[in-house]
Order: structure tokens, then C-alpha cells, then sequence
């Protein structure tokens, strides 16, 4: 598979130029201080690998106190992290990429031990199953002026990117987070304009997008990024599936946002997984959004082989994860090594609590060496 187009220069939405068409896929750090500044070991962790990539999408970072999805996680709600938000641009443009921060709410998944009064909040008060980063928990439902407020709240979040001099946001509506609650028909119980209907379950979403892009259109120019994040299904029996999402999809490609970005497994084979249709989902949607926004997925892009097979398959962008957590210089080697040794993460510039996080979790790819 030739690889040269990886390399090649992209327009993104012929507003934004970048280098070549691998974007960092956003994953947390668990390195932010514990007031949830960011460190100086996360400024150097992205800036060392802005040089190999178009466009770094940083990890979540959230826009209300409650909405913490992760321990040492970055933050985005009040005015106090707009200095060190800016290290952290300033340290990814340096690198020649485009910096993009990303705006979540964790919802049903939040951890209640960062949280005054333990108030886990989302659309419904239903049961969210423990998974490997949060526990099994009943959230509260959100009364409607909260949910209003979380609104304003992802536009204010839009404005201190702004102020810290990023490139664009990305709204986080996957994961199985608030946005994805108010989409999933499991998690999403409501009987007023909030819920029930598909129609009423993207109202929270397009509200979202909309308070991004009215934000971002009084504050910045009209280059900034607004990319928008999904998860295609859910695994409950009454859970999120392409029946929703793909209507989710049009909506945001006639709302224009600047990208769409899938979060896969593996994207170069992952499909509908209760359906006899064996399409690959990067195929499937990208004959649907058919170039009218660009298209990105992360999901197991671990070799420049595979990233090129992502973008003969349809995607515009391919978002590359452990790859580059393990390796600054995607161009450099022959062959992307997924092996982390304590020995190596200073000259890589990988966070020592990053490393011992992934290695503790231990439900990644890579491989420990000593």
C-alpha cells in the first residue's frame, strides 16, 4: 500500500491547511495536576509528537466541575486553566500542528470522587454498568435549566479554547457520555422535548453544536475547527444503533461541521454488530457523508500500512492513538513499535503517571518491556 498520501497536505474544509492526513487521536493522560491544571509533563508529551501529525486533538477536558471523566484529567470550566491551556497550544502549533481541544461532559460515567457532593448528573436516572475507568453508578436526571446551563457551558468552555489560541474544539458526543446519553434511547428516558423521540433525543446535541458555532463565530475567525465526535452503537439491546446515528450524522453535515470523527476498535473492520451486514463501518459512512465534511476514525491504526488502507477505504484523515503514544516520529522507523519500558518514557516524553495508568488498566495494546 503506498503510503505517500499520509504525507500529503490536507485542506480541511478549504479554511484550515494541514501538514498531512494523520490527526492525534484524543486520549487522556491522567497527568494533569490535582487541581486539574495542566503540567508541564503534558505540555511535553504533545508537543514531541505535533511534529508527526496535521492536526493533535487533545484529551477530554471538561466543562463542568461534575462532568470529570478521568482522574488528572484536563479542565476547561472556569478561567483558571486558560494560562496553562495556552502552554499547551502554543507547545502543539510549535510542532507544526493544528491544536484542538476536546470538550466533553462525562455524564453517567463521571467519578464522583472528584465531584462536590458525589452529584453524578445525565439524561435519566438509569443504572450505567461499571466499566474499566468508572463505576457502576445511578446518575440524577438533569432538570431542565441544568441541562440549559450545560449548554452555556460547553460555549464557555469554546471561548477560553479560544482565548488559549486553539486551533478549533472538539465536541465529545461519544464514549457513552452526556452527549451520547441524550442520543441513546436506553439511557434517555425523559417524556419532555429532551427525550423519547429521535427528534427530541438530538435536540441536546444540535443544541451543543450550535452554542459551539455561535460562540466561535463571535470570538474567532472563520477558521477555527469545530469537529464533532461519535460512537456509532451501543452494545445494550435498547441501546444507541445506526438508526439514530446516522440521522445523528446528517444533521451535523448540514449544520457543516468542520469534521466527523468516529471512535472505532479496529476501523478497518468493525461493523453493525447485531445485523447480517458485514460493511465495514469507515465504508458504510463514508458513503453516506460522501466528502460533503470530512471524515476521520481512530481505531487500531497502528502501522503507516493500515492508516493508508484507512484512506483508500474512505476516510479523509486517519486519528492514530497508541501508535504515537509509544513513538514520537511516526515517519522515523521502519516498523511502529507498540512496546513502553520505564526505562524510555523520559526520552519519549510519556508522563510517568500516563505509563503506570496504562500499564495498571491494562487493556490496551502494548506490550511492557523492562
Amino acid at each position: 500500500m503506498n503510503n505517500l498520501k499520509l504525507q500529503e497536505a490536507f485542506s480541511l474544509n478549504n479554511q484550515v491547511t494541514l501538514k498531512n492526513h494523520i490527526v492525534m487521536s484524543p486520549m487522556t493522560t491522567w497527568s494533569s495536576h490535582d487541581d486539574q491544571t495542566v503540567s508541564e509533563k503534558e505540555v511535553a508529551y504533545y508537543g514531541a509528537r505535533a511534529k508527526s501529525v496535521g492536526m493533535v486533538i487533545t484529551g477530554s477536558s471538561h466543562v463542568q466541575e461534575n462532568g470529570v471523566g478521568f482522574a488528572n484529567e484536563l479542565a476547561v470550566y472556569a478561567d483558571r486553566f486558560i494560562p496553562g491551556l495556552t502552554k499547551l497550544a502554543t507547545s502543539i502549533k510549535a510542532g507544526g500542528a493544528k491544536a484542538v481541544l476536546q470538550l466533553n461532559h462525562a455524564g453517567n460515567k463521571a467519578l464522583p470522587e472528584f465531584i462536590s457532593n458525589q452529584d453524578v448528573v445525565s439524561a435519566s436516572a438509569v443504572l450505567a454498568y461499571k466499566t474499566a475507568f468508572a463505576p457502576e453508578q445511578t446518575p440524577r436526571a438533569l432538570e431542565e435549566s441544568e441541562i440549559l446551563q450545560v449548554i452555556r457551558d460547553f460555549g464557555s468552555a469554546t471561548k477560553r479554547a479560544i482565548d488559549a489560541g486553539f486551533n478549533g474544539v472538539e465536541i465529545h458526543g461519544a464514549h457513552g457520555f452526556l452527549i451520547q446519553n441524550f442520543l441513546s434511547p436506553h439511557y434517555n428516558r425523559r417524556d419532555d422535548k429532551w427525550g423519547g423521540s429521535l427528534k427530541n433525543r438530538l435536540r441536546f446535541a444540535m443544541a451543543v453544536v450550535d452554542e459551539v458555532k455561535k460562540v466561535a463565530a463571535k470570538y474567532a475567525d472563520d477558521s477555527f475547527i469545530i469537529g464533532y465526535r461519535i460512537s456509532l452503537e451501543e452494545r445494550e439491546n435498547d441501546g444507541l444503533s445506526l438508526n439514530d446515528t446516522e440521522p445523528l450524522i446528517e444533521n451535523l453535515v448540514a449544520k457543516q461541521v468542520s469534521y466527523l470523527h468516529l471512535s472505532l476498535g479496529d476501523a478497518l473492520s468493525d461493523h453493525e454488530h447485531n445485523s447480517t451486514n458485514t460493511e465495514p463501518f469507515i465504508q458504510r459512512i463514508s458513503k453516506l457523508v460522501n466528502h460533503r465534511v470530512p471524515l476521520i476514525a481512530a481505531g487500531s491504526f497502528n502501522s503507516l500500512e493500515r492508516m493508508a488502507v484507512g484512506l483508500a477505504d474512505g476516510l479523509d484523515l486517519v486519528a492514530v492513538g497508541s501508535a504515537l503514544v509509544a513513538n514520537t516520529d511516526l515517519f522515523g522507523q521502519k516498523n511502529l513499535s507498540l512496546n513502553l519500558s520505564a526505562s524510555e518514557i523520559e526520552s519519549i516524553k510519556l508522563p510517568e503517571s500516563m505509563f503506570s495508568k496504562i500499564k495498571d488498566l491494562g487493556v490496551f495494546a502494548f506490550q511492557f518491556t523492562k
